[in-house]
This record gives C-alpha cells, sequence and structure tokens, in this order.
C-alpha cells in the first residue's frame, strides 16, 4: 500500500523541473537519450551527495538495494553506472550549472534579511578560491604543476546566509586575481577579499563601478600619507589613514585615494594592514568586515567535509563540473528547504538525517527532531477501520 512519497520525492519537489526542463532543451541534454533522462541523471547525482556514495559502484549498489522504491522517488528504471557514467560524460555541464545559479537566486531571497551584525543595508561578498588536488595521470586536462593536477573553485560568497552568489570552475593555473574579470559588479556592495587580489587596476574599475571593497595591503606598497583621522588605540586600531600611490604604475592603475587602516589584535599582538575605498565607515566596521572574509573559508571547509567534491565519479572536464554544480545545487537545496520549513537544526544536521531517511515515507518535517508536526486538516485517510462502532 502506498502511505506516501518517500524523503527523497519531497525534497525533490521543492526543485523548479519546469526550468530545470528549459535548461536541458537549450543545450540539447535528452536529445536521442532512451534511458537516464538529463532529470533522472541529477537526482542520481543528487542522492550520490545526500547519502555519501564513494564510487560510481556504490551508487548503483545502493539503489538496487530499494529497487522497489525507485519509481517513488523518480527513477523509471535500475540504476546502471555504465548509463551514469556515460551520462556524466556527455550531457553538456552547463545545464547543472544554469540551474545551480537558478537555485542560487532562490536561496539568497530567502536569506535576504538575515542579520550580518554590522548594522549594514549594503550586500557584503567574501571572494576567494579553493584548490581541489587531482592525479595528473587520471585528470591530464586540469592542468596546475608540472607533477600535480588540480581544479580551482573561484567563489563569490553572499555573507547573509553564506550562499555562493558566483562559482567559477576553473584550472589549478588560474591566478586568482583573474576572478575579478569574470565579476559583474553590483554598485553599493562590498567585497571583501585577501591580499592575493590586489590589482589596483582592477580594484578601480570596481571602484569606478560604485561598488566598495575591503582587503589587505602588500608590504612593499608604495604611498604618501594624505592625512589621518584620531583614533583610539585602546580598540586596537593603530592609524586610519587616507593615502595615494606613489607607484609609477600603481598611480596610474588607481589614481584616486584609498583609506588604509592598521589593526593591531590586542589579544595576539598581529598587526594587520587593510585597504579600502569606504571612507564613511567607522574603521572598526573596516576591520569587522574583513574578519567576516572567513566565513567563506568555512563554507569551503564545509563542502570539501560533507559533499562529494574531492572523490569524482568520472574522469573528463565535463564529468568533474556536473559533479561540482550538482554538490553545489544540493547544498543550496538543503539550504532552501531549512529556510522554508523554518527548521533550527544546521546544515550539518539536516544532511546527516536526510542521509539515513530518504528512503522512509513520512512527512518531511517530521524526520527532523524538535519539530512538532501536526498534520494538514481534510487529507483523506484510506485506511479502513478494524472495528465499527
Amino acid at each position: 500500500m502506498n502511505t506516501g512519497k518517500t524523503l527523497f520525492a519531497q525534497l525533490m519537489d521543492f526543485l523548479p523541473w519546469t526550468t530545470f526542463a528549459r535548461y536541458v532543451a537549450r543545450y540539447g541534454g535528452d536529445k536521442g537519450v532512451r534511458s537516464l533522462t538529463c532529470a533522472e541523471q541529477f537526482r542520481v547525482m543528487a542522492f550520490a551527495q545526500l547519502t555519501y556514495r564513494e564510487s560510481l559502484r556504490d551508487i548503483e549498489v545502493c539503489l538496487s538495494a530499494q529497487d522497489a522504491k525507485l519509481y517513488h522517488m523518480g527513477f523509471r528504471e535500475p540504476i546502471r553506472r555504465s548509463t551514469l557514467a556515460d551520462a556524466n560524460e556527455l550531457r553538456d555541464w552547463r545545464i547543472h550549472a544554469d540551474f545551480a545559479q537558478r537555485l542560487i537566486g532562490q536561496a539568497r531571497a530567502l536569506y535576504a534579511s538575515e542579520d550580518l551584525g554590522l548594522e549594514l543595508s549594503n550586500t557584503v561578498y567574501a571572494l576567494d578560491s579553493t584548490t581541489i588536488d587531482l592525479c595528473l595521470s587520471v585528470f591530464p586536462w586540469a592542468h596546475f604543476r608540472t607533477t600535480k593536477a588540480a581544479v580551482k573553485m573561484h567563489t563569490l560568497l553572499d555573507l547573509r546566509g553564506n550562499i555562493p552568489s558566483f562559482i567559477h570552475v576553473s584550472d589549478g593555473k588560474l591566478h586568482d586575481v583573474h576572478a575579478l574579470d569574470l565579476l559583474v559588479p553590483e554598485p553599493g556592495a562590498i567585497y571583501v577579499m585577501d591580499r592575493g587580489y590586489v590589482d589596483f587596476g582592477r580594484l578601480y574599475a570596481l571602484h569606478l563601478a560604485g561598488a566598495f571593497f575591503v582587503t589587505r595591503s602588500k608590504t612593499n606598497m608604495n604611498f604618501h600619507r594624505v592625512y589621518s583621522t584620531k583614533t583610539d588605540r585602546d580598540t586596537g586600531i593603530m592609524c586610519d589613514q587616507t593615502i595615494a600611490l606613489d607607484g609609477f604604475y600603481t598611480k596610474q592603475d588607481y589614481p584616486a585615494h584609498l583609506r588604509r587602516v592598521r589593526f593591531k589584535n590586542p589579544e595576539t599582538g598581529k598587526t594587520l594592514i587593510f585597504l579600502t575605498n569606504q571612507m564613511t565607515f567607522s574603521s572598526a566596521t573596516i576591520c569587522a568586515l574583513y574578519k567576516n572574509r572567513w566565513h567563506v573559508e568555512l563554507f569551503f571547509k564545509w563542502i570539501k567535509q560533507h559533499l562529494r567534491i574531492k572523490c569524482f565519479f568520472g574522469t573528463s572536464e565535463n564529468a568533474v563540473k556536473t559533479q561540482i554544480w550538482i554538490a553545489v545545487s544540493v547544498y543550496v537545496l538543503v539550504a532552501i528547504v531549512k529556510k522554508r520549513l523554518a527548521l533550527d537544526a544546521s546544515l550539518y544536521t539536516l544532511l546527516q538525517i536526510l542521509s539515513v531517511t530518504l528512503f522512509e515515507k513520512m512527512p518531511l518535517q517530521q524526520a527532523f527532531p524538535g519539530i512538532e508536526y501536526i498534520p494538514p486538516e481534510g487529507v483523506p485517510c484510506n485506511q479502513l477501520n478494524l472495528f465499527t462502532i
């Protein structure tokens, strides 16, 4: 007797499948396909992410053990690893990249009112990249070093909800600073990044677009002080200066004034020097903005620990990018479910619960502890009474 949808099917219902079908049609993903459509491919790969599968054989064995429930999870026929391998190899990865961007738009709208703790109305982004090491003999297309291969995830993280608003997957040789060329600056937004992104020509382009940046100064920067603002050294703010660049090329690349804030951590004694084009915020706010940059580091650490983006199911560039983008989609999907169902549990807790309950047939809210589930009124019950009065 069918007693309802599996948790996996309920989770997939949060996805805009009509939009997904448009992306499939745009790139011809299902052209000539007789089995395992792009939608089924996405479901299988999402299942692998949610249940921590390690290989194609692992996926096949796990799903075949629940063969009677596959239809109710959205699969028309048993999943074969060879068919899935071909799909990851041949189906255009841009289908899943565009779909992930669509989910990112939904998630950012849900988390737009999140509090940063800084009393700012500006959108704050943290820009950074992470390197995923690969074997050169297996992934020869992922150029990095002479004896090593790698891919990089260049990520722009919206700090309201820790939702990635931009991701670019490249080989390991692409320098971080080139990611700035791929961004479309948002006027009024604040971009926080480390000193690996200090290129004054590119920073000036952000400035001209009406965006703000906070980064760290390099030790060999040539400049002179225009004037200083009085600071309270007891708070750790050693100086707050307006400066002009003196280098032959740098003063041409960035002809406007910059703000230089030197901060000494009272606990560790470490000194950090920040550069920004934001002239009105307090110096303490500038320091707090850069401190929040660590959220992007925590995001990279989280997805590497809890999603499958270090062990890949295919060796081609298309297969690797497909897996990474579906992993991003799963992360954003869980964040969307958390917000829409008003769950207090962390994303880690949600993933752990889902990983062992996806085949269960129960209301999705009932699967999470601490939530009192109230069944909706007016739902007919097909169960007959054992005794009649």
